[in-house]
């Protein structure tokens, strides 16, 4: 079935109006509960829901593919939501999907809002997380790119996350921090169960039932963007990391303290270096086409996770 592009239009914003499809310059803060309010109208202004969308996706570098899967597509460029910053990564695509997948009718983000892209403002790049919390969603799938540690990992393997180390929130740059509105949910929010149990054995199932290979074990999130070295791999083996990223973990934290329940995985891209006189130099080209590689089976294995769920 067509997907179809809204990019058409003048369209109220908050503080600005539409274009040509493209929002003018608006002052959006992200740690106001009620601009939070008005970017949510603006979409639902633009997007015809035909359902609620109770499962939310996250697509990670170049598993855009996941949001080209969903049928009766309606697909909102983020140029023309008022508050959200453009990604400029490349293999992020930069659009918001409201349509069908697995015989549920979902929200995807097509791309996210990496944190060294935005002066490390987490409280930003967690937005999307509070709009699909307004719109509906109960239910996250975060998917990353990441570097594995775990020397059981091979290139295109899928690793469930059950558990994260969140480096950024550890110094300070909690997407909570500022963030003082009870409306938003509660100020201490517990992260002991930020990856739902339940969905994690459901996609242990689905990986069974699909041949599909499945690993489980600890995601850390650094800023970013450069790699680490083969100094700050090993430290992170050594407090217990399975698998390295730049993302992810701000999202998780904002969608606990909406309530919402998170199911995370990371498709290894690329096998971290331990070894400081054997430079094994990482590109994000490469992390890009092995994402592409493993495109189809990470699509089929969020659509039948979606269609039980």
């Amino acid at each position: 079935m067509s997907n179809t592009a809204l990019t058409n239009g003048h369209t109220n914003g908050i503080n600005g109006t539409t274009q040509n499809g493209v929002h003018d310059k608006v002052d959006f803060d992200p740690r106001s509960y009620d601009d939070l309010i008005m970017l949510t109208e603006s979409v639902r202004r633009q997007v015809d829901l035909k359902e609620v969308p109770t499962i939310g996706i996250i697509c990670g570098s170049g598993l855009g593919k996941i949001g080209d899967c969903i049928k009766d597509a309606q697909i909102l460029p983020f140029k023309q939501i008022p508050g959200f910053p453009t990604t400029h990564v490349i293999g992020h695509k930069g659009n918001l999907i409201f349509g069908y997948l697995g015989g549920k009718f979902v929200v995807c983000l097509q791309g996210r809002f990496h944190p060294y892209e935005h002066g490390m403002d987490l409280a930003l790049c967690a937005t999307p997380v509070r709009l699909m919390h307004q719109l509906g969603v109960k239910n996250l799938i975060v998917s990353n790119a990441a570097g594995g540690v775990n020397p059981k990992f091979n290139y295109g393997d899928l690793m469930l996350i059950k558990d994260h180390i969140f480096m950024p929130g550890l110094c300070g740059f909690s997407p909570l921090v500022g963030v003082n509105d009870p409306r938003f949910g509660p100020r201490f929010v517990s992260i002991h169960d930020a990856y739902d149990r339940q969905l994690r054995q459901l996609a242990q199932n689905v990986a069974k039932d699909l041949k599909i290979v499945l690993h489980e074990g600890t995601y850390v999130m650094s800023g970013g963007p450069q790699y680490e070295t083969p100094a700050e791999v090993v430290f992170f083996k050594t407090v217990g990391a399975d698998a390295l990223g730049m993302s992810t973990c701000h999202e998780v934290t904002v969608a606990r303290q909406c309530g919402i329940r998170v199911f995370g995985f990371s498709l290894i891209t690329n096998i971290a270096n331990t070894d400081a006189d054997n430079s094994v130099e990482v590109t994000h080209e490469e992390v890009l086409e092995a994402a592409r590689e493993a495109g189809d089976h990470a699509c089929t294995f969020v659509t039948e996770i979606i269609s039980r769920v």
